[in-house]
């Protein structure tokens, strides 16, 4: 997990310094607006950038550098590198990163004026909502699907709910998103459901039956869009899985013996066929929560941190999005580590021990 963990950053690192543009080049742009935070945060004034200083007349390295960055100081701009770090040569700033991650210091926005843990925090439960909510019914909904469609293999259901499983494989969540909100949101047909927002403004004087009410009222309109765009790979997965255990030898034998469909199905293929099914799971957790509903985010102006990690790149806030790249793929290893244990316990035939013999 560790060299894993160490090259999907170091390969991100580089990709991000080829990259052109970058935090240096947007400070220079806004001070070439002559944005008054941006002077506030150097404690410069106004008279640091004017273009009748007379030691702008000749051009330095540090300010040749950067697109921009003609016409103003190179003490100025010596200043800005400093204060991103980028004094430092790229190698050097890796191994200082990876040095801190390691303690989980993250370090602070670079345009948000907070730490990225605490920024990570507080968009969490947006996304979590999204994913824990719309994970779960995928599941529930997926599974049952995947094993009637494989016990009725070829007859009239399993056509139709293929159509229905190929419709929304074919067409992405937020797609499916946009035409909710036409339809129930008071976009050109009903009124039904809220268009933004997790909850009403006046969440916090509400009973608490009445906020969870709320609360799952402006889930439905999302999650729906995550379930819609999720659930068509799960369900042919866990049919062609159940199908193949289905056509095996000991099923056959199980049938031989008189024992009923639903003994052989639940005693015998399910703990086998659910195996692969249980290999995804950390996948479709790590996609649903943290890239799929992205776009979701942005439709329905839900504040998680699909929405912190894009506005994160447009920026070129490298330390949110280090940072919570850092924390993504931790967790996505961590979840895998579970689903080999996973395989242990449901069926204790695999031995990973034995394969080193």
């Amino acid at each position: 997990m560790i060299p894993t963990l160490l090259g999907i950053m170091l390969l991100n690192f580089i990709i991000v310094q080829a990259a052109p543009g970058g935090p240096v080049e947007r400070m220079l742009a806004q001070i070439q607006g002559m944005d008054s935070d941006v002077q506030s945060r150097l404690g410069g004034g106004s008279s640091e950038v004017s273009s009748n200083s007379p030691s702008q007349t000749g051009s330095s390295s540090s300010a040749s550098k950067y697109r921009g960055a003609q016409g103003l100081d190179p003490e100025l701009v010596t200043r800005i590198e400093k204060l991103y770090g980028f004094d430092k040569p790229a190698y050097e700033r890796f191994f200082i990163m990876i040095k801190n991650y390691a303690v989980f210091d993250f370090g602070e926005s670079f345009f948000r004026d907070k730490k990225v843990t605490e920024l990570v925090l507080e968009k969490m439960p947006v996304s979590i909502s999204l994913g824990l909510w719309s994970t779960l019914i995928i599941y529930l909904i997926s599974i049952p699907l995947g094993i009637k469609k494989a016990i009725k293999d070829g007859s009239n259901f399993d056509l139709w709910t293929s159509s229905v499983i190929i419709v929304g494989y074919a067409i992405p969540g937020f797609l499916f998103g946009v035409i909710l909100i036409v339809v129930f949101a008071g976009g050109s047909y009903f009124d039904w459901f809220p268009l933004r927002g997790l909850t009403s403004p006046d969440f916090e004087t509400m009973s608490v039956v009445d906020q969870l009410l709320d609360y799952a009222w402006h889930l439905v309109l999302p999650v729906t869009a995550l379930v819609i765009g999720g659930f068509a790979t799960l369900t042919m997965l866990t049919k062609n899985s159940f199908l193949d255990e289905i056509n095996k030898q000991y099923v056959t034998t199980a049938r031989a013996k008189g024992l009923t469909d639903n003994k052989i199905l639940y005693g015998h293929v399910f703990r086998n066929a659910m195996l692969i099914v249980i290999a995804g799971m950390p996948s479709a957790l790590i996609g649903i929560f943290f890239t799929g509903s992205m776009l979701i985010e942005v439709i329905f102006s839900l504040d998680g941190l699909g929405l912190l990690g894009f506005e994160a790149v447009l920026n070129r806030d490298y330390p949110v999005m280090f940072g919570t790249l850092f924390v993504f793929t931790l967790m996505g290893l961590i979840l895998k580590l579970i689903s080999d244990l996973t395989y242990v316990i449901i069926d204790p035939r695999i031995d990973f021990a034995s394969r080193e013999h």
